[in-house]
């Protein structure tokens, strides 16, 4: 049994992670700016949490002094569609402070809680990959994950001699209230193949961009 913080688990996918962290009888500390009726159905801890705030990230962190926990879910985050002609400067700034410092952030505040054998996971997308940009636009969201990246790589080797293991993971077009419902897949199919992603990582694959089908994605 481990204990799980999950970000952004209020709705969506990350919810859909956090129900299936408790079905297998992991502690799970749900964190999130508002809570939800479906959250609290799940009578797992519900912490306050708003990623792009340092003073919320500070405290959340005093509240969790002296837990352990096993693993670290960064899926907090948001997305505009700004475009060449709409290139709206607050919303991409907007998307870095949650998509991409909010994940260092959270992760910064809780290395002590890491254990060695922590593992620590970023859900970001394959639109942050430089590589696989054929069609541009969606400046900020393109532009916050691609930064997201480059830090869990980072990730990956400071925290690599405290045995800490970071994998960056793409959880697919998913149908959520961050895409409008539009995408192939529900939120609980993407949160299979996440936690099988989670679940399967090791010190040897550590700083790895996956799919959460298994596939490995191109930077």
């Amino acid at each position: 049994m481990a204990t799980v913080v999950v970000t952004g688990a209020n709705r969506g996918i990350g919810l859909e992670l956090v129900k299936r962290f408790a079905a297998r009888s992991d502690t799970v500390i749900a964190a999130c700016r508002k809570g939800s009726a479906e959250l609290d159905a799940l009578g797992v801890r519900v912490e306050p949490l708003d990623v792009a705030d340092a003073v919320s990230v500070a405290a959340f962190a005093k509240r969790l002094e002296g837990v352990a926990v096993d693993v670290l879910v960064n899926n907090a985050g948001i997305l505009s569609r700004e475009s060449l002609e709409d290139l709206d400067e607050a919303r991409i700034r907007r998307q870095f402070e949650v998509n991409a410092m909010g994940p260092l952030r959270v992760t910064h505040a809780l290395r002590g809680n890491l254990a060695r054998g922590a593992k620590v996971a970023i859900v970001t997308s394959r639109m942050g990959s430089v590589a696989d940009n054929t069609s541009g636009g969606m400046y900020g969201y393109r532009m916050s994950k691609a930064a997201v990246n480059m830090a869990g790589v980072s990730l990956a080797h400071d925290l690599e001699p405290r045995g800490v293991s970071v994998i960056l993971l793409h959880p697919g077009y998913v149908r959520t209230g961050m895409t409008g419902g539009s995408g192939f897949i529900d939120a609980d199919e993407a949160a299979d193949g996440l936690l099988s992603r989670i679940d399967e990582l090791t010190p040897q694959t550590s700083g790895t961009f996956r799919h959460q089908n298994g596939d490995h994605l191109r930077w």
